[in-house]
């Protein structure tokens, strides 16, 4: 069976500097200029660079075409601001870590969101907040990687993927309405359309094709009761009963599912994120992505309601 092309894969963009620890040449970039900075990055070509905070996600996810070699249902690209200079230093530590990335745009100064659906990507990763939220605003999916330890546990082998529903799998429409009113109002509007599937939100698109990918790894253990899954999505969520109803409808209407689902009815989702330990968790407010104890990777999506107020941050 050939593999997917790349229009039908689930791709995955990444910035150099969500992907490595760039942090020293941007510290000489910014005392020094362009000029000190490209010297800096001829003079350590071959000098590897350290995990950055989505390593850890981005190498297990590309772990999922070791599970199916004809197929190679996903990549990663890399989309950066960097000059081919900078690229080449990036590359060589791709090489040395023995990823699997071989499609690249390097802009040189110049934002790269605009590419995010050229390469038919799903997702574009970035710790710069401009790019990101250029993006969103012109409805394509991505988020802004908040610092955090790297912990890369080579022995964990499984992909944790966690998401946020609304503003994020969901547009923001019941945000909305509990940003208008109350908790109350919010739950009678939820109530009300709980037979009604909410509008896609700006991962929609990333949540189905990881649902693809679970399908994949199911017909897998039909085949192979040895068979060992690598990816586990979990929603966690601040909604409770009797609005859960309409996130299960969503999810039904769209013939996706979560491996865990958590309705936490105001809970701190870091007392879940805690025990789950995500490789990536996605949520639209920023106060849920204060650091933990246990640094678990976080990425800020400025979208909707939750995020009208921060536009010209």
């Amino acid at each position: 069976m050939p593999a997917y092309p790349i229009d039908q894969k689930l791709v995955i963009a990444v910035s150099s500097s969500a992907l490595f620890d760039l942090s020293e040449s941007d510290k000489v970039f910014r005392e020094n200029g362009a000029k000190a900075y490209k010297e800096f990055q001829e003079a350590h070509l071959d000098k590897v660079l350290n995990k950055g905070v989505a390593f850890p996600f981005i190498r297990r996810f590309l772990s999922i075409n070791d599970h199916f070699p004809e197929l190679k249902p996903v990549e990663v690209v890399l989309l950066s601001r960097n000059s081919t200079t900078t690229g080449r230093r990036v590359f060589r530590s791709i090489r040395h870590y023995g990823l699997d990335i071989s499609r690249a745009a390097f802009l040189t100064g110049s934002s790269p969101f605009p590419y995010i659906p050229a390469f038919n990507a799903s997702l574009f990763l970035s710790q710069n907040e401009a790019d990101v939220k250029s993006a969103i605003n012109v409805n394509y999916p991505a988020g802004i990687v908040m610092p955090s330890k790297v912990n890369d546990d080579e022995t964990d082998v499984e992909l944790r993927v966690a998401f946020d529903f609304d503003g994020v799998i969901a547009d923001d429409e019941a945000e909305t309405v509990y940003k208008q009113g109350d908790l109350n109002d919010f739950e009678q509007h939820e109530t009300s359309k709980q037979t009604t599937p909410h509008n896609p939100g700006p991962l929609a698109d990333l949540f189905r094709k990881l649902a693809g990918i679970q399908r994949l790894e199911t017909e897998a253990q039909k085949r192979d009761a040895s068979y060992k899954r690598v990816l586990r999505t979990a929603i966690v969520t601040a909604r409770n009963a009797p609005s859960h109803e309409r996130v299960i409808t969503t999810l039904e209407s769209w013939g996706v599912w979560a491996d865990e689902t958590f309705f936490l009815g105001g809970m701190e989702k870091n007392r879940i994120l805690g025990v789950l330990k995500p490789h990536m968790f996605f949520d639209d407010q920023r106060t849920h992505l204060l650091p933990t104890g246990d640094n678990v990777p976080m990425v800020h999506i400025p979208f909707g309601v939750a995020n009208s107020a921060n536009k010209s941050e």
